[in-house]
């Protein structure tokens, strides 16, 4: 196999599905340069148009108590710890109000995997919600919350997302995902549970018709095949998805590990600034590879809050079409070291534009919204002529 061969054929206007092999040679060898413009020619065959799509939704972290213990993660606490938290119906609504009255559509709801609370307390949440909130879609929890939640109520997970969904949860977003390779997982997150229980849980969550999107987080010390190993995990449950006839994943969207302040950064201190997390050309690299890799999942999101808003910004440049959401709060991410933790409609569309692109809203089953540009001479300036 020959780099520019393979990179050549991608060019095509229906291209060979790339093999595992031939993206490790693409990671190991390829120039960044050729990489990105290949990436770029793909995502303009998979996503035409001049637009790049972004979300105005809000993240709630609705407990920090979790028993799960993952070394990379600063937001949890045990359950018993003084600084553990659960939120009421109450303060999350105020928090879903306050994303309607900005024109928000979608909540993102995660949390620790808390042994307190039963699963009624996640289904009444949820239907006070959808009947306070009718317009908002409810993207909540992650397969172990639901592994978590099954294990109290002694229900198969599958059995749990029924009772969610019928309770009003219109998304299983595809946090904890992390690395779907076993000797990482047990490495940084042992009591996680296995790759397999992480697309068997999303492999659900589509059977039942509930939005689902998958996730990479990469900088973990682990080799490049097995950030190909996950995509291609990945790439295989899309596969048995499109062939039941399920919407699978919607999205494919990864970022690097952040190192500051839990275990997982102090135990490799020094490692940390050559082994472990990823430059900004490494996760342009890590975007582009999965554009050229995913032949079945359209859309590919810029990270903004690990990496920041001019790196996703070139990101863009590297196959993502969608520059991800406003969030308008983050505690899991942020805990770790990360400084950025929202972003405004007027931030995702001035890097839009700077990119030579339109700006366009969408929910998180990406409709297009109606999008009005933030009043503002120098966005205006900058849009694209059509």
């Amino acid at each position: 196999m020959v780099v520019s061969d393979i990179l050549r054929a991608q060019m095509a206007i229906e291209p060979p599905r790339i093999t595992v092999e031939e993206a490790i040679l693409l990671y190991e060898e390829a120039d960044l340069n050729d990489l990105m413009h290949v990436a770029s020619f793909r995502r303009s065959s998979i996503v035409p148009g001049n637009e790049v799509t972004y979300l105005v939704d809000r993240n709630i972290n609705y407990t920090n108590a979790c028993t799960i213990n993952c070394q990379f993660c600063s937001f949890y606490r045990p359950p018993n710890h003084t600084e553990a938290y659960t939120q009421t119906f109450e303060e999350i609504s105020a928090r879903v109000t306050e994303l309607e009255e900005i024109g928000g559509s979608r909540i993102l709801m995660q949390g620790g995997v808390n042994p307190d609370l039963q699963l009624s307390w996640y289904t009444d949440i949820l239907s006070n919600l959808r009947q306070s909130h009718p317009n908002i879609h409810l993207d909540c929890f992650s397969p172990i919350e639901i592994e978590g939640i099954a294990e109290v109520c002694e229900l198969s997970t599958k059995e749990v997302l029924i009772k969610l969904r019928d309770s009003g949860m219109h998304g299983l977003p595809g946090g904890g995902a992390e690395m779907l390779v076993d000797d990482v997982r047990l490495d940084i997150s042992p009591k996680k549970g296995s790759s397999s229980n992480w697309i068997r849980v999303m492999r659900e969550a589509q059977e039942l018709g509930l939005i689902t999107s998958a996730t990479n987080v990469i900088g973990f010390g682990e080799g490049i095949s097995d950030r190909v190993k996950h995509m291609d995990l990945i790439r295989q449950a899309q596969d048995d998805a499109i062939d039941s006839e399920h919407v699978g994943f919607t999205s494919f969207i990864s970022w690097p590990v952040q190192l500051e302040n839990n275990v997982f950064g102090s135990r490799n201190r020094r490692k940390n600034r050559t082994k472990l997390g990823a430059t900004s050309s490494e996760y342009l690299r890590h975007v582009a590879i999965s554009r050229i890799f995913f032949d079945n999942i359209t859309h590919i999101q810029a990270s903004w809050p690990t990496m920041g808003m001019e790196i996703a910004q070139l990101a863009l440049a590297a196959g993502a079409d969608d520059a991800g959401s406003t969030m308008m709060e983050e505690n899991v991410v942020s805990a770790s070291g990360t400084n950025k933790t929202r972003a405004s409609e007027k931030e995702l569309q001035r890097i839009i534009l700077r990119s030579g692109y339109l700006p366009r809203k969408r929910d998180s089953e990406y409709n297009l919204l109606e999008t009005e540009l933030i009043d503002d001479g120098i966005l205006l300036s900058q849009s694209p002529v059509q």
